[in-house]
């Protein structure tokens, strides 16, 4: 829509305006199809490069599932999950099942499965928990983070 735009403002000046306008719009037109070859073949070469199957040969993430009696355990620590003012929290339990799956599979917080909710959620809970210092305790909590199979929880 904004090159037909330009284009009929183009064809309402006179003289050098419009064969300047004109001008640009066939330049405009051919650096685009120009970038877009280059990008395509780009996205090719690198489709070439990428393994077939970038699972195959890893171990597929083990989900970590808090049983009943961690949940018991951890729940008194965690602020409330309605607070007095404000909407809602998500789920703490979900919530921390991410972050302990992030945890435990050394994984990017872009690789949490959906089942946990968005990335950014447990990422921001798990900065805001650490800051506070409300994660050390939860992982005391869960016994040390070597039992686990965990060697590095501060991510």
């Amino acid at each position: 829509m904004p090159e037909v735009r330009r284009l009929l403002l183009a064809l309402a000046d006179h003289g050098a305006r419009r064969a300047h306008r004109l001008r640009w719009s066939r330049w405009r037109r051919a650096h685009q199809a120009r970038a877009n070859r280059c990008h395509a073949t780009r996205r090719a070469r690198e489709r070439a490069l990428r393994p077939a199957d970038p699972a195959a040969g890893r171990a597929a993430p083990a989900l970590v599932e808090l049983s009943d009696a961690e949940w018991a355990r951890l729940r008194p620590l965690l602020p409330p999950q309605r607070p007095r003012v404000g909407r809602p929290r998500h789920d703490h339990r979900l919530v921390l099942g991410g972050i302990l799956w992030v945890v435990r599979n050394g994984a990017s917080w872009r690789d949490l499965p959906r089942r946990f909710g968005k990335w950014e959620r447990a990422y921001r809970r798990y900065r805001l928990w650490s800051d506070t210092g409300l994660w050390e305790r939860i992982l005391s909590v869960l016994g040390s983070a070597t039992d686990r199979g965990a060697t590095d929880v501060s991510l």
